[in-house]
C-alpha cells in the first residue's frame, strides 16, 4: 500500500512539470513544502502550500531557509547539473528518506539503438550539453546511493507541456502562420515518431512514487504511451487552433541547425530521432497511472489558454525570418530538382 501523507519538500514548484507535480502531491494528501524565490509565476501555489523563500540554487539560502527540519521526500526540479547535485546530496544527507532528481529522456542514447526506450538504454548524447549534465548528475546520484546509501530515486521525463507551452519549433509563431494560411517549417521529413506528455498526467506517475522503498536506488521513465510522426503533430494544432491544414515545408535538422545554431542540440539531440518509450516499469510501482490528457486534448486547451492571455503570444520575429529563409530555400532546392532535365545515356 502507499504511503500517504509524507512531509514534501520541492525546491521550486511553479513550472510545467513541478507546478502539476504540486498539485498532485496536495490532492494525494501530502503535506507540501514549496522552496523558491516567490517571483512572480504563471502557475500559482496550490492553497494550503507552506512556501519557504530562498535561492534554490544556493545552499546556504536554502539551509537557513528549512533550518533543522527533515523531510520524508525532497524534490530538487531545478537541478541541472553536477554541481547543483552534489550541493544537494551534501544539504540533505541524513535529512530526507527519498530524493527525487529530474533527469531528463533526452540524456538516453542518440540516435537510438532500438526501440522502445527502456531505463536499461544506454545514455549518451553527443549533441546536448544540457543532457550531458542531467547524465553527469545522475553518475554522481548512483554513486552516493551505492557507496554512502543516499536514497535517491531518478525519473526521466520527455517532452512534457501544460496549457502554457505550444511545443512547436516556432512556438506561437507557428500558431500565427498557420491561421493565416502561410507554410510552416518542419524538421527533417516529419515522419519521426514523437512523444508529448501533459504534465498532469506525468504528475501522477511521479507523486506515485512518493515514499515507495521499492524506488529507491533506481530509475523510471516517465512519459505518455501516445506517440505521433511530427507532421501530425503540426496537424493537430492547426485543427485545434481552428486553421485549414498547413502547408509544411520540411528542412533536414542539420540545415536548420547550422542557420538557428540554437535549436541545434534539440533538434539534433533529441527531436530528429524516433522516441517511442517503454513506461511498463513505473506502472508495476504505480498502478493508476493512465494518461488521460491525448495530445488532441492538450492542444486544444493550450489554444484557449493563449487565446485568453495575449501577454503570453510571443512571437520571436528574428526565428520567424529565419525560417522563411529556409523554406524558401527549400522549396527553391525541390522547384530546381522538378525541372532539372533528365541525364541522358
Amino acid at each position: 500500500m502507499v504511503t500517504r501523507g509524507l512531509d514534501v519538500l520541492f525546491i521550486g514548484g511553479t513550472g510545467v512539470i513541478s507546478a502539476a507535480a504540486a498539485a498532485r502531491a496536495v490532492a494525494t494528501g501530502h503535506r507540501l513544502t514549496v522552496l523558491n524565490r516567490a517571483t512572480t509565476t504563471q502557475r500559482p501555489v496550490p492553497v494550503g502550500v507552506e512556501v519557504l523563500t530562498a535561492d534554490g540554487r544556493n545552499p546556504a539560502s536554502i539551509r537557513a531557509a528549512v533550518g533543522r527540519r527533515t523531510f520524508d521526500v525532497v524534490v530538487d526540479f531545478v537541478a541541472f547539473t553536477a554541481e547543483h547535485v552534489a550541493a544537494d546530496i551534501e544539504l540533505f544527507t541524513g535529512r530526507t528518506g527519498q530524493f527525487v532528481f529530474i533527469s531528463s529522456a533526452s540524456a538516453y542514447q542518440k540516435p537510438p539503438a532500438r526501440l522502445p526506450i527502456l531505463e536499461s538504454t544506454p545514455l549518451h548524447n553527443p549533441y546536448s550539453q544540457y543532457s550531458r549534465d542531467k547524465i553527469a548528475s545522475e553518475d554522481l546520484l548512483v554513486a552516493a546511493y551505492r557507496e554512502r546509501g543516499f536514497p535517491v530515486t531518478i525519473v526521466r521525463p520527455s517532452h512534457t507541456y501544460d496549457q502554457t507551452a505550444i511545443p512547436l519549433t516556432g512556438g506561437w509563431s507557428d500558431i500565427v502562420s498557420m491561421r493565416a494560411g502561410r507554410p510552416v517549417l518542419v524538421h527533417g521529413d516529419g515522419t519521426s515518431l514523437w512523444t508529448l506528455t501533459h504534465s498532469t498526467d506525468f504528475a501522477k506517475a511521479f507523486v506515485g512514487l512518493f515514499g515507495l522503498p521499492q524506488a529507491i536506488g533506481d530509475t523510471f521513465t516517465i512519459t505518455s504511451d501516445e506517440f505521433l510522426p511530427w507532421n501530425m503533430i503540426y496537424e493537430v494544432y492547426a485543427k485545434a487552433a481552428g486553421a485549414l491544414l498547413p502547408e509544411l515545408v520540411h528542412v533536414a535538422s542539420e540545415t536548420i541547425a547550422a542557420a538557428v545554431p540554437h535549436l541545434g542540440p534539440a533538434l539534433l539531440g533529441d527531436k530528429a530521432h524516433s522516441v517511442i518509450f517503454d513506461n511498463s516499469k513505473v506502472k508495476a510501482l504505480v498502478p493508476d497511472f493512465v494518461c488521460t490528457t491525448p495530445l488532441a486534448l492538450g492542444a486544444r486547451d493550450s489554444i484557449r489558454w493563449f487565446d485568453a492571455h495575449p501577454d503570453a503570444q510571443v512571437r520571436d520575429e528574428r526565428l520567424e525570418l529565419s525560417f522563411d529563409a529556409l523554406m524558401d530555400a527549400a522549396r527553391t532546392s525541390t522547384t530546381m530538382s522538378v525541372s532539372a532535365p533528365a541525364a541522358t545515356a
